[in-house]
């Protein structure tokens, strides 16, 4: 592969050009590992996640409160703290 020039921007950041997004499947969410070594900076993928729809987290959460309730009511901290005490 050619060398490719990018310009880093006022707050540090550059743009992967896309023909390497693309060969490395590097999508919004991936995490990058920065190695220096001398002036050399390495980047690995570290992980890439995969895409969800919203309908995946149904029913993650439960609310057992009896009566009608909207999700205002809902506290997902305590809910999720309740979860793991539940589990452990």
């Amino acid at each position: 592969m050619s060398t490719v020039t990018v310009t880093v921007s006022h707050k540090g950041q550059v743009v992967i050009p896309a023909d390497i997004r693309r060969k490395l499947n590097i999508t919004p969410g991936c995490q990058l590992d920065f190695r220096l070594e001398g002036h050399v900076i390495h980047a690995e993928v570290k992980r890439q996640l995969t895409p969800t729809q919203a309908e995946d987290g149904f029913g993650m959460l439960v609310c057992k409160k009896p009566g009608r309730r909207s999700l205002a009511d809902f506290d997902v901290a305590s809910a999720m703290r309740e979860g793991a005490d539940d589990s452990a």
